[in-house]
């Protein structure tokens, strides 16, 4: 870690301190964090104010399609073991949300950053991270966001040579292309769920062949490297082949992925799995995703699900039939404003679950459920939707922009 010296110049302390101004302002005026803006403005006024604000910190760095969020969260929890945090816990994951974050620790010793996929080269760049995490790379936003090799491409040109630690999982191929440009990689088996992004060789076009959890490529011979650190059910197992128990509050088997990752991430910096595995015992939820809420006097469980991957983790952890499930969708620009991923995902799996739909995408959503043969009802809003559920926590899923909407209309 760098020495305790301010790396603030005077115009870097105007920039950081304009920057709260505005996002000060932009809260009082009910615009949200303000940490968008605030980081903005902050850039503006010293486009170097990234790299100055991390040159104290022993930055790690979370990226991938989807968990980087509860991941960022997880190694945040971890890491408090070893000294003081500061993160951008509630998802302002491009440099000026990073920057926002970052202005506000001044005291933190590590610097645990989401970022978004497309912007993790040039935020790695900016922070000279110590350590980074890849755990997957699968379709998502595609309006905006590149096809998912080139964005392996982006993150593999990115980050060769790079002196950070990389934590990757070895069982996405597009991950394992990507951070094998790096010298110093540790490997986790955190499992893929999602196959549908990976049936072609990153390396070669050639295509893949995938026997129970292995895989490689029959034509040039890229294959999935040997793990040091892998999910084992309930458990983590550390380099030293000892396993250690995850008890997490966060549901489902891709929450206990990101755990693995995480105690890797963590004993990069010293901190023992069984230390860092206990502390993350303590996220509940994580920008209001899993929160059981009340509303007219019913349990609601918020997810997200922002993309096919996402979704079809989610459907792994919902309750049984015939709980009822709440799905929204929009297609605003923070979702991507094209939906046709949505017939990517298997709604057969929600067979024998009432279903209720809303969202500005609601009628889009229907004709995929009919075509699934699925029995669901459209409704106007959420409190349609919910008076007209049967009886039992509601289970209600929503990409982005739905799942804030959400959380505004229940008062999360």
């Amino acid at each position: 870690m760098a020495g305790n010296s301010d790396p603030l110049t005077p115009r870097a302390k105007i920039a950081v301190t304009a920057g709260k101004a505005v996002a000060a302002a932009s809260r009082a005026a009910g615009r949200g964090s303000g940490s968008v803006i605030g980081g903005r403005v902050a850039l503006k006024l010293d486009p170097d104010l990234l790299a100055r604000l991390a040159q104290n910190l022993d930055v790690i760095l979370v990226s991938a399609t989807n968990g980087k969020t509860t991941t960022t969260r997880l190694i945040a929890e971890a890491l408090r073991a070893a000294g003081p945090v500061v993160s951008n816990a509630l998802g302002a994951n491009m440099p000026a949300g990073i920057t926002s974050a970052l202005a506000g620790g001044s005291e933190a010793r590590y610097g645990v950053i989401e970022v978004d996929e497309k912007y993790l080269a040039g935020v790695a760049r900016d922070t000279a991270p110590k350590c980074i995490a890849l755990l997957n790379l699968s379709r998502d936003q595609l309006d905006r966001a590149a096809e998912t090799r080139m964005l392996a491409e982006n993150w593999r040109e990115g980050l060769a040579g790079s002196k950070a630690v990389v934590v990757a999982n070895a069982d996405d191929p597009l991950v394992v292309w990507a951070a094998s440009s790096s010298p110093n990689v540790v490997w986790v088996a955190a499992g893929q769920m999602w196959k549908d992004d990976a049936w072609s060789c990153p390396s070669c076009g050639g295509v893949m062949q995938r026997p129970g959890d292995d895989w490689f490529c029959g034509e040039c011979g890229f294959r999935r490297p040997t793990p040091s650190w892998a999910l084992s059910g309930d458990h983590v197992l550390d380099p030293h082949g000892s396993a250690w128990p995850i008890h997490l509050q966060l549901p489902g088997r891709a929450n206990k992925a990101n755990a693995a990752s995480s105690a890797a991430v963590a004993a990069v910096f010293g901190v023992p799995p069984q230390v860092a595995l206990e502390r993350m015992y303590a996220v509940q939820a994580v920008a209001g995703r899993y929160d059981v809420v009340q509303f007219q006097g019913r349990d609601l469980r918020l997810l997200l699900a922002k993309n096919p991957a996402g979704w079809l983790e989610t459907f792994s952890l919902i309750d049984p039939p015939p709980t009822p499930v709440i799905l929204s969708v929009n297609a605003r620009g923070a979702d991507g404003t094209d939906t046709s991923w949505l017939w990517d995902v298997d709604y057969t799996r929600l067979t024998g679950h009432p279903i209720f739909v809303v969202g500005d995408r609601k009628l889009d959503l229907a004709v995929r459920l009919e075509v699934a043969n699925q029995h669901f009802q459209v409704c106007e809003n959420l409190d349609q939707a919910v008076q007209q559920a049967p009886p039992g926590r509601i289970e209600v899923i929503a990409n982005y922009t739905a799942f804030q909407d959400l959380r505004r209309r229940v008062g999360n």
